[in-house]
């Protein structure tokens, strides 16, 4: 094997274990916004529990406050009915008496239906208290997770890029021109393996002549189909699969 193309499988290894590096710190962004928004989730379902719990006790309250005020009508048209002395006025205030007790009650129905409506809003505030303790505790114990790895991650980064300048410097220039262009469109398989007859990175059917060409190990062969760097070790099957 080409000495150029050794080291190239050299920085090829080590860029590989960058690129996947780097994905694995890019992806813990995207996994803590994901767990701050299920703790989110749960956090405005339990306010939006405790938001219908809260309007449905001013909703009460204000029945009870009309309520009273039916009730002092009554009194007032009681009042009045002890001081009038003519039977018209009298019964005119007894049928307001009649209607506020009316009123009354449907008030008082409705007061029943809103504290019925109360104790499930409490129960689904409770629950919704629950569930938000619950994803909290859990997110939180998530994103302590994911920030350990994260700061895992960007040593393991540090350490992965503090000598890589080295090992490229180490290519013969063309060589490494080459193979960063490569490493930019084609990912981290650039320096592939022939099997079966084939390129290792777009698995296109190879020519004869450039087969031998990678045999004779000579010089640096490019797979005409991909581009990519290729290598051809004893242990690879040159023949074509069945």
């Amino acid at each position: 094997m080409l000495d150029v193309i050794e080291k190239l499988l050299i920085l090829q290894d080590r860029d590989r274990h960058l690129l996947r590096t780097q994905a694995e710190l890019a992806s813990i962004g995207p996994q803590r916004e994901r767990a701050t928004s299920r703790a989110s989730t749960s956090q405005q379902a339990l306010d939006a529990a405790k938001l219908k719990a809260k309007q449905i006790e001013s909703d009460k309250k204000k029945l009870e406050l009309d309520v009273q005020a039916q009730a002092e009508r009554i009194a007032k048209y009681s009042q009045q009915q002890l001081q009038t002395k003519k039977n018209e006025e009298y019964r005119a205030l007894a049928h307001e008496i009649e209607t506020c007790k009316a009123d009354i009650q449907k008030l008082e129905d409705q007061i029943l239906e809103l504290m019925e409506q109360a104790d499930v809003a409490a129960r689904t505030v409770a629950d919704a208290n629950k569930l938000a303790a619950t994803a909290k505790k859990d997110v939180d114990a998530e994103v302590a997770e994911l920030g350990k790895r994260e700061e895992s991650f960007k040593v393991k980064l540090a350490e992965l890029q503090s000598n890589r300048k080295d090992l490229a410097a180490a290519v013969e220039e063309g060589a490494l021109a080459r193979y960063e262009r490569l490493l930019k469109s084609k990912g981290e398989n650039v320096v592939v393996g022939i099997e079966h007859s084939a390129c290792g990175g777009c698995h296109m059917r190879l020519p004869q002549q450039v087969m031998v060409a990678c045999r004779a190990d000579s010089n640096i062969i490019c797979c005409p189909h991909c581009g990519r760097i290729l290598y051809f070790t004893r242990d690879m099957e040159l023949a074509a699969a069945d």
